[in-house]
This record gives structure tokens, sequence and C-alpha cells, in this order.
């Protein structure tokens, strides 16, 4: 637990300080004299490092020091949020956001790799629900709080992005005296072209969903340039994979029915758990012309229900070892929220709004975890971290792109809604711009801010709308998993799969060449776990 304490203070650190700038945006974004189009670029940046970065930091976990590697990401992500808080326009802003995001990446993939190391998959669905509702506390926490920054006179938006760096530095300290992992020596060969063209694939594919209907149009040669170049460069790192010694992605992976299907479940899960909390923070900022303080505590429903669902799954799943009804339960809550949001205005009455974001939050609570989980359960001692990484990869691949797309969605929606209901008031269609500037509604005449809040009301119901599909397709993969019951020890059923030619050993056993590969895991395990480094007898 000491150990764990480290583990989720990190995580904590890296969700808060990514969460804590939602409801400051659109003053950040005012401020900056940044666009709609620069609004969502501060969160997919974020998004599209994290995304990139995840399976490279996954396949360092199989090859190197985990420990140093969690601290590694810690400290990355540390600097990025110190060098974030002294932009002085969009552009630096979203620069120093892309160094947040690699650290991201690396914590949100070995924070999981490092628990499964720790503790058997019987037991990981109940500290899977710890994960879940620190996930929870720092998602709602930080909206909140951000909000209050902004609200503070003296404070301003950049000192959020200064608040987790004393936590940041209380969790290294608990890491450094608590947390120990079996060192693991293999022959290292790091895959650095397949890293490169996977996040070159990815990166294009972003940037597309990002700007196309925005900055060009949907059906255009950039649409072409961007489109055709991702699917070269991904085709590309399918072939680099398949030949390289250690992939970064190892196609293996993929002939799992398990892991393809877990993988199809958190990019569509992904997509509503990223894209949820900004959408939220325009609907009541803009929609509904509330404070970003209050627009924070209304979102304390659908992370109450986060939380409380996955606290409440993961210890079924201890005590009964069983989690595919959990999973099929929480994808069709999560189309049931969403389905419920799409009629939401910004007339709506904001209990009804409450409700129906919690039963979506308590859907994303029963899965986002227990994805992982299935998969990890799957897969082979020394492919842990590859394939925990690869369904968080795709997880914030989904959230990346649907975070672009639907960003571009909204605001699409909003620029043609604006200009509509100012004409209809028999006001100038430019009044605000071309409609794509983000508009700080206090400050605007009572017509022209009604046309907002309208714009934006109806806006965010027709993307969430837009999400019910893949939530449909999340509960269509979950169907077909099979579910096999979790294992009741660590590692050493899993290494009696791992291939002759990919020896594992511990650096504690150096001096023990006699004992067997079973001891070496457990002995690996125990370290782990805090007990005992000593080998058994």
């Amino acid at each position: 637990m000491l150990a764990l304490t480290g583990l989720l203070l990190a995580l904590f650190v890296s969700m808060i300080s990514s969460t804590v700038v939602t409801n400051a945006l659109p003053r950040i974004i005012s401020d900056l004299h940044g666009s709609s189009t620069s609004y969502t670029w501060v969160i997919t940046a974020t998004l599209l490092a994290m995304t990139a970065t995840t399976p490279i930091w996954g396949k360092l976990a199989d090859l190197f020091n985990r420990k140093l590697l969690v601290q590694t990401a810690l400290g990355i992500f540390v600097t990025g949020s110190a060098l974030a808080g002294l932009s002085t326009s969009t552009t630096m802003l979203i620069v120093f956001r892309v160094v947040q995001g690699i650290g991201v990446g690396g914590l949100s993939a070995l924070v999981q790799i490092a628990i499964a190391a720790m503790i058997a998959p019987r037991e990981r669905g109940r500290y899977n629900g710890y994960l879940g509702a620190t996930f929870a506390v720092a998602t709602v926490s930080g909206p909140l709080i951000g909000g209050v920054i902004v609200d503070v006179p003296g404070l301003g938006w950049r000192a959020c992005f200064y608040l987790g760096l004393p936590i940041a530095v209380v969790a290294f300290a608990v890491l450094q005296r608590t947390l120990r992992l079996p060192v693991v020596r293999r022959e290292v060969s790091i895959d650095y072209l397949g890293a490169t063209v996977i996040a070159a694939g990815v990166s294009c594919l972003l940037i597309w969903t990002s700007l196309a209907g925005a900055s060009f149009a949907w059906v255009s040669a950039e649409s072409a340039l961007l489109l055709g170049g991702s699917a070269v460069l991904l085709a590309a790192a399918v072939a680099v994979e398949a030949r390289a010694k250690e992939p970064i992605v190892p196609l293996r992976l993929f002939r799992d029915r398990t892991i393809v299907l877990t993988v199809i479940a958190s990019a569509c899960v992904g997509t509503v758990l990223y894209s949820a909390n900004l959408l939220f923070s325009q609907y009541y900022q803009l929609g509904r012309g509330m404070s970003p303080t209050l627009s924070g505590i209304l979102t304390i429903p659908m992370v109450g229900g986060l939380a409380i669902a996955s606290l409440i799954a993961g210890r079924v799943i201890s005590q009964t070892g069983r989690w595919k009804h959990l999973l099929i339960l929480g994808t069709i809550l999560v189309g049931t929220g969403l389905a419920l949001l799409s009629t939401i205005s910004d007339r709506t009455p904001l209990v009804m709004v409450a409700l129906f974001a919690a039963v979506m939050g308590a859907g994303m609570g029963m899965t986002q975890q227990n994805l992982v989980l299935a998969a990890q359960n799957s897969a082979s001692a020394t492919d842990l971290g590859a394939a925990s990484s690869t369904v968080a990869f795709f997880r914030s691949l989904g959230g990346s792109t649907g975070v672009a797309a639907l960003g571009a969605l909204l605001s699409s929606q909003v620029s043609g809604a604006t200009i509509s209901g100012l004409r209809d008031r028999g006001l100038p269609p430019d009044t605000l711009g071309d409609g794509r500037s983000v508009p700080d509604p206090s400050a605007l005449p009572e017509a022209v801010a009604a046309v907002v809040h309208q714009a934006y009301g109806h806006g965010v119901a027709v993307v969430f709308l837009a999400s019910v599909p893949l939530a449909a397709f999340a509960l269509l993969a979950v169907l077909f998993v099979p579910e096999v019951r979790l294992k009741s020890t660590v590692g050493a059923e899993s290494l009696e799969r791992v291939p002759a030619k990919r020896p594992v050993r511990s650096r504690l056993m150096d001096d023990h060449d006699g004992d067997s590969t079973e001891n070496v895991e457990l002995t690996a395990w125990r370290t782990a776990a805090g007990a005992s480094a000593e080998p058994a007898p």
C-alpha cells in the first residue's frame, strides 16, 4: 500500500494538472487572444503527445528499470507544467502542453504496469478501483480548483500549471523510498524507427481531425495529404514492427482476440472519457453563463458516478474473479447517458443534466480500468508492459481523435448557430467575428449573450448524440470478449508461455543461478510487493 500510494500520487498529479485547466480554458484563450481551434488544440496537444508516446513507454517498461521510468515521466510532466505557466501565446502554451503529454503518456501506462507487476490479476480488480477513484478525484477536483484559481484575484490561470508541483515532489520522494520492482535483464534493442513512424502516422491523423473543417475543407488537398500520409506511415509502421527484434507494439498481441476487442472498446470509451470534461466546461460556462468555479462543482455528479462505480466494480471483480458482465453493463450505461445528454439545451434543468452525467460517469467507471485488466490477464509475462500500453495507446488515440473531431463538430455547430441566431434577431452576422472565436458571455450585450448560450447549448447536445454510436461499438466488442477467470498469482503461469529465446532474469537473482524460473518470478513479485528480497530455498 505504501508503494501504491506513491504510484497513485504520481497518477493524481498528472491527472489534476491536466484537468485543472478545463474550466480555466475560456479565460486562458481569451487572455492569449486565441480561437476555438486553439481551445481544442490546448487539449489535443497533450493527448496527441500522450498517445504517440504511450506504446514507447510501455515497451521501455519491458526492457528497463520501471521505477526509474516512472520517476522520469513524472519529471518530464512537471517540467512541461512549469513551462506552460510561463506561456505568452497559445502557440507557446500548446508546445509546452506537448511536453506535459509526453510525461502523462508515461505515467498513464507505467502506473498500471507497475501495479500489474505487484498484484495478482484476481486482486488487481480491487486496486484498479483505487485507480478509478484517484482518476475521479483528480478529475473533479481539478476543474473545481482551476475555477477557484481563475476567480480569485491575484492568482490567475497561470497558477493552475503550478498547482501540481509540490504534489509531484511528494510523489517522487514516496516512490524513491517505497517502490521496489524487479529489474529485468534482457538484450536491449530499442525500435527507434518503429517509434518514429508510429508517432508520425498518429500525428498526421490527429492534425487532420483537428484542423479539417476549420483551417481547410474536409474534402481538400490538405485533407488528402494528411490522410494519405497517415495511411502510408501507419502501413510502414506495421512492416517495421513485423521485422523489429523488439517491436514497440508487438503484432503477435493482435492474434489474441481478447486484446483486439478490448483495444476496440478502449478506443470508443476513450473518446467519451477525454471529451466529456471539455464539453461540460463549454456547456456550463458558454451555454449556461456560469462561473468557472460553479462549472467545476456541476461536474461532481459525473465524476462521483465514475468513482463510486469504479470502486464497487473493483471489489466485485476481486471477490468473484469475473468481469465481463460489468463491462457489458458499463458500456450500456455510457450509451444511455450519452443518449440522455443529447436531449439537453441551454434551458434544461441542471438536476436533469447532473443525473444524465452521473449515468454516463458510472458506465465509464465500470469500463475504463477493467478493459486494461482483461488485456493484462490475457497477455504473457514478457508482454505485460506492451499489452497494457497498447490498450492505453488506443484509448488515448480514441480520446485524441475524438476530442479533435468532436471539437471540430462543436465549432462548426456553434459557428452556424451563432450566425443564424444573430441574423434572426436583426443583428449583424459578424457581430462575433466568424463565430469561431471563444466569447466571454458576461461581457456581451444580453441579446448577443442569449445567442451564444443557445448556440453552445444546442451544439454540445449534437456532439453527445454523435458519440452514441461509439458506445454501441464498445458494447458490441465487449459482448464478443471471451471471459477468462482472473488468475490468483502473479507471473508464474504467464511465464510458462514465454518463448525460450527470450529469457527473463531478475537482478535480484544474479547470485542464485540454480534457482528455477518460478522462484525468480516469485522473488521478484515478493520484492515488488515489499516482502523480503531473499530467494526461496
